[in-house]
């Protein structure tokens, strides 16, 4: 399949289907950062200071987090599903990260740069498709997978080395 812009996926009479990536929401995330050193090693968790760009990305911002940050990595439940598929995962999370709230069909640039690993999922929480894309391609695979109409939300990983970075849900 040959991928295109937005724009020209429109302009080709494909049909539209409009979505929006979540974050994860701070409040979940930032009574993490109170913990001691000793009492996050206690949960498996880190505090690290990072020290590349890219190379931590924020599941909250939805933002690779810049050097000195500091960012959490610890276990995250991103799929608390009545399923074979209810997944936990390690991620990172910036110290004072506000939660992006993301536009429909918008795409942060975040997800653009990566092997990414798309897997959707229908109302009972079961994988029933995954393709492993170029983050450019991403709209387009969105849209590919959202074809399918018992697909209900898709889950974003990054393909290597494989953490959970976001939701995306169809928008009716």
């Amino acid at each position: 399949m040959k991928f295109v812009s937005k724009q020209t996926y429109i302009k080709m009479n494909h049909t539209l289907h409009n979505f929006q990536i979540k974050a994860i929401n701070q409040n979940l995330i930032s009574p993490l950062f109170e913990l001691s050193d000793s009492e996050l090693a206690k949960q498996n968790a880190l505090r690290i200071l990072v020290d590349q760009k890219p190379g931590f990305p924020c599941r909250v911002s939805l933002e690779d987090a810049n050097i000195g940050e500091e960012v959490l990595l610890f276990s995250y439940q991103h799929h608390d599903a009545a399923s074979p598929y209810k997944a936990s995962g390690p991620i990172f999370a910036r110290k004072n990260a506000k939660t992006s709230i993301m536009k429909t069909n918008e795409i942060p640039t975040m997800l653009t740069d990566r092997l990414l690993s798309v897997r959707g999922y229908d109302n009972d929480s079961m994988m029933i498709d995954a393709k492993t894309i170029h983050g450019l391609t991403l709209f387009d695979t969105i849209q590919v997978l959202f074809n399918n109409s018992k697909i209900k939300y898709l889950h974003i990983h990054n393909a290597n080395p494989g953490c959970y970075n976001c939701q995306v849900d169809r928008l009716l």
